[in-house]
């Protein structure tokens, strides 16, 4: 069968990557068309456009580039009509992906539209809900409440697992000694704190500088910040300038594996954290302070900003959120995670967390559903004839 597949974040290119793995396992003869990033062009693939053409947050972000918004949603578009896919699955990146979806429906009106990861409707913009029944088949959902969300306001959904569980588990130098990893990433023999400042420009250049200067006041410790691929070195080195901090790429996991406390930008890195088991603050940035925040809260529909958090109704994990994002927080932060009584009571949240959300492969459950409706579609299609 062919499978078209967008996702538009490095988070969404992860995720698909290890969904068309397990789909080649179940259909041999699976081609890909997609819009994504480098771990899904090592799947197999025509890939039409890159995911660093298309992580844009924002309204003011999303204006200046409009050109080129409208220029990738024109690609996947053309691109759909000319591959003519068997299904159409999208992943995350609801502005982007439900204008894709209501397209599918208008123009290839038999071909199933699937949504692995769902928007966080229930955080905010509740309204496209409306879009989801319209024009979504099946929702497949990586988060527990999500279940019961969907199913009070009349759209069923299946909850597969979380894919951060699989990414985790699957990482490359799992339960390598720290001495392993300084030595690869030419690092010194010290403990670490890791910074993880997001994988879009905004976030990054936004966050970091604070970050790396809250981290700076303890000096026993080195600085190491998880790199963005798609991001170009240089801003790196720019944003990093005044301050003694080591970039790493290609190794979030490894970095989480290894430091004694990270500071993690709210997202699906805190998560990751989480299930890896770093003792970790999230923080967000957003202008605007206090009064911006408070009016936020009458659009925003939840209490917590990170998974890990809203997973547990509860606060497991401190938030840093707008005017609370500031550099002596951090400090504040910082201190209570390196103390050795938060740390265990961190470890203890965290195996209740992964308890929760289960330990099966979650790509290979999704891959599972996604072709038994197919094939279900198929032979229903095939009994009209």
């Amino acid at each position: 069968m062919k499978y078209f597949i967008v996702a538009g974040e490095a988070s969404g290119d992860l995720h698909a990557s290890n969904l068309m793995a397990s789909i080649k396992q179940k259909d041999p003869e699976a081609d890909f068309c997609f819009l994504g990033g480098d771990l899904m062009q090592a799947q197999g693939g025509k890939m039409i456009r890159h995911y660093r053409n298309m992580a844009f947050m924002g309204i003011i972000p999303v204006l200046m580039n409009l050109k080129t918004v409208l220029g990738n949603m024109k690609s996947c578009t053309d691109a759909i009509k000319e591959y003519s896919p068997d299904v159409v699955i999208l992943v995350d990146y609801p502005s982007f992906n439900l204008k894709i979806a209501r397209f599918v429906k208008e123009n290839l009106k038999d071909v199933p539209v699937f949504y692995y990861i769902a928007p966080k409707l229930w955080a905010w913009k509740e309204y496209r809900l409306k879009q989801i029944k319209k024009y979504v088949d099946r929702v497949f959902s990586i988060l527990p409440f999500e279940v019961e969300w969907f199913g009070e306001r009349g759209y069923k959904v299946d909850y597969v697992g979380n894919p951060c569980m699989d990414a985790v588990q699957n990482m490359k130098h799992k339960n390598e000694p720290l001495s392993d990893f300084l030595q690869r990433n030419n690092l010194e023999d010290k403990p670490i704190i890791a910074i993880l400042p997001g994988s879009r420009m905004q976030e990054i250049t936004g966050s970091l500088p604070k970050m790396v200067e809250a981290a700076s006041e303890f000096k026993e410790y080195q600085i190491v910040v998880s790199g963005a691929p798609a991001i170009d070195k240089k801003v790196y080195s720019e944003l990093l300038t005044w301050h003694n901090a080591k970039v790493v790429y290609n190794e979030t996991y490894e970095l989480l594996q290894q430091a004694t406390a990270a500071v993690v930008v709210s997202g699906t890195a805190a998560l990751e954290a989480a299930l890896i088991g770093t003792p970790q603050v999230v923080v967000y940035q957003m202008n605007g302070g206090k009064l911006f925040h408070e009016f936020l809260k009458l659009f925003i529909k939840v209490p917590y900003v990170s998974l890990a958090n809203l997973i547990a109704k509860r606060w497991m994990i401190k938030e840093l959120i707008i005017e609370d994002f500031t550099v002596e927080n951090m400090k504040r932060e910082i201190t209570e995670l390196l103390k050795k009584e938060k740390q265990e009571e961190m470890k203890k949240d965290y195996q209740w967390l992964r308890d929760t959300l289960g330990y099966d492969s979650v790509s290979d459950k999704a891959a599972t559903l996604m072709l038994d409706a197919l094939q279900k579609k198929m032979l229903s299609a095939n009994a009209q004839k």
